[in-house]
């Protein structure tokens, strides 16, 4: 069985192989390839969290919680969160993994179970894409380097699993129990098949959802500004000062053609002029 730095140094070499070739041949943006590339190598020892008591359990859950806690910071940051509200909430989903999910091991699991298997592979996957955000390919490209660098501590086992003596090839006998479908155990075997058929819907579904929470958000940020833009408005109207003018008085500003007099209108007979003077005859 392979250790723990053989599972590191290979799984670090298929993520700097996984970003390289993606950042170069696929024109993935470098942040991206940078943090798929860390995934891939902290994912390395994601199946030794079944290990039981010890070091490679304690060094697991802190690689899982810290792979979970980073990929939730980009997600929480597309619902708006303020920056203190993230490092809390970050800190208490390591917290919650890394202390909470070591009792739950301990006490369920056993060493080269399902932890070991494809599907587990396929289900931390999936967990990735779903605590992933972005562009769709990019949630898909993050979620496949954790599944490598989870497939590439499954497949160094089983290499380890084979010795050659004197020239002949001998298999050890934990040969097949790292990359396996099934295990020995029936609860433990349909436990992850509902996981990982659970995980499979919210995967295919996940997307339209958060489309659609994105476009009510929109939505909703869009009507706070034209609330707030109203308000404003209004605001400005009222500090105009008005027209000053005394009670029964015509506003001059307010005189428009129904104020002109019209053809039938009844004027006043004008008094005669007198032409030397100018002034009115008495």
């Amino acid at each position: 069985m392979a250790g723990f730095k053989s599972h590191m140094t290979i799984s670090t070499l298929a993520g700097v192989a996984y970003g390289g070739v993606a950042y170069t041949m696929y024109q993935v943006p470098g942040p991206a390839c940078v943090l798929a590339g860390g995934l891939c190598s902290v994912s390395g020892m994601l199946p030794d969290i079944d290990s039981g008591p010890g070091k490679p359990l304690r060094e697991s859950l802190s690689f899982a919680a810290a792979v979970v806690s980073t990929m939730l910071v980009e997600r929480f940051q597309t619902f708006g969160w303020a920056t203190e509200s993230i490092v809390l909430a970050a800190a208490g989903v390591y917290l919650l993994i890394r202390f909470g999910l070591s009792a739950l091991l301990k006490r369920f699991t056993v060493h080269r179970g399902m932890f070991h298997s494809l599907p587990a592979a396929a289900i931390a996957g999936e967990i990735a894409f779903l605590l992933a955000s972005g562009d769709l390919r990019l949630r898909i490209y993050k979620a496949g380097a954790v599944a490598v660098g989870y497939l590439s501590h499954l497949l160094l086992d089983e290499l380890y699993s084979v010795d050659y003596v004197r020239g002949r090839m001998k298999l050890k006998r934990s040969f097949g129990t790292g990359v396996k479908l099934f295990g020995k155990n029936l609860l433990a075997n349909g436990f992850t098949y509902a996981c990982l058929a659970c995980l499979t819907f919210l995967a295919t579904k996940e997307p339209g959802w958060m489309e659609g929470f994105y476009h009510q958000r929109l939505q909703q940020t869009a009507e706070r500004l034209g609330e707030a833009i109203e308000d404003y408005s209004a605001q400005a109207l009222a500090r105009v000062p008005s027209f000053q003018r005394e009670p029964g008085a015509n506003d001059p500003r307010e005189t428009g053609p129904a104020d002109q007099p019209g053809p039938n209108t009844i004027r006043p007979p004008l008094r005669p002029v007198d032409d030397a003077s100018g002034s009115f005859l008495r």
